[in-house]
């Protein structure tokens, strides 16, 4: 954790790599909460709730699908830079570790269902994971093994970290394919900055923290369109659970994926 809130993460050569290293890239990935793009059949999946989305279900299952050899996933929907057709970074004893801070409330995931017919089963079929932390969460991973899976559980973080005052949102590693979710490049210097915001308690914009006259404290409100303005940051699995209640009281319990498409294509 201290890693992470120092602006570096742990990878792995392989599978069975009994190593760690530590990665500080110079230029670093993020997705501005506000400026995720959703595509019109992306958000008419969501209005359809075409996948049952949940959090911190199968925490285990989503780490054990983004370490699965790239034939088993859609190669355009990856957090990760693995290029490695018959291997992962995710490790495992990278993932023990991730299980271990999930087990204390740090990592989180969010996964993607398919329901039967008859809707006595369920099949996972997309999902990410990550570890959360103050208004920061960091994208390890994700995974897909039908269209527009993991897309949809972006999009359920994004919404999730706006509803709880969240300010970044970091991806790591840019791929063309986060590009056209609308990920941003930038410095690690001036992701740092922005890491320093969002631990820092202060409600804030999340590039506020780049301004000449305001580096590192962020001083714009974080209301959304699905939750205004707070103290203090809700975690993850709070923020989802508040957001099941905001669907609840607009009378979407049942559909609540338009919920989650009317919040994000007001900013996208």
């Amino acid at each position: 954790m201290l890693a992470y809130r120092s602006g570096i993460f742990p990878m792995a050569d392989s599978r069975d790599d009994p190593d760690i290293f530590w990665i500080e890239p110079r230029l670093r990935a993020i997705i501005p909460l506000d400026g995720l793009h959703v595509s019109h059949s992306l958000a008419r999946t969501l209005r359809r709730n075409r996948f049952t989305v949940t959090c911190n279900e199968a925490f285990s299952m989503v780490m054990d699908a983004c370490a699965a050899p790239r034939p088993a996933r859609s190669q355009d929907e990856c957090l990760d830079d693995d290029d490695d057709e018959g291997g992962s970074w995710i490790s495992h004893r990278i993932q023990r570790s991730y299980e271990n801070l999930h087990r204390l409330g740090l990592a989180h995931s969010i996964e993607c269902w398919r329901e039967s017919a008859d809707g006595t089963a369920r099949e996972l079929v997309g999902g990410l994971y990550g570890v959360g932390f103050d208004r920061a969460f960091c994208g390890e991973s994700m995974f897909s093994t039908t269209s527009d899976s993991s897309k949809v559980a972006l999009c359920w973080l994004v919404a999730a970290m706006r509803r709880g005052g969240a300010t970044l949102l970091d991806c790591q590693f840019m791929t063309p394919h986060l590009a056209s979710l609308g990920a941003q490049e930038l410095p690690q210097k001036d992701y740092l900055k922005l890491l320093q915001a969002a631990q820092s308690g202060e409600p804030g914009d999340q590039f506020a923290a780049l301004s000449p006259s305001g580096a590192g404290t962020g001083s714009v409100s974080t209301a959304s369109s699905t939750g205004s303005a707070s103290e203090g940051a809700l975690s993850l699995p709070d923020a989802f659970a508040a957001l099941l209640e905001d669907a609840a009281a607009a009378g979407l319990s049942s559909s609540p994926g338009k919920l989650i498409a009317q919040a994000l294509t007001q900013t996208s």
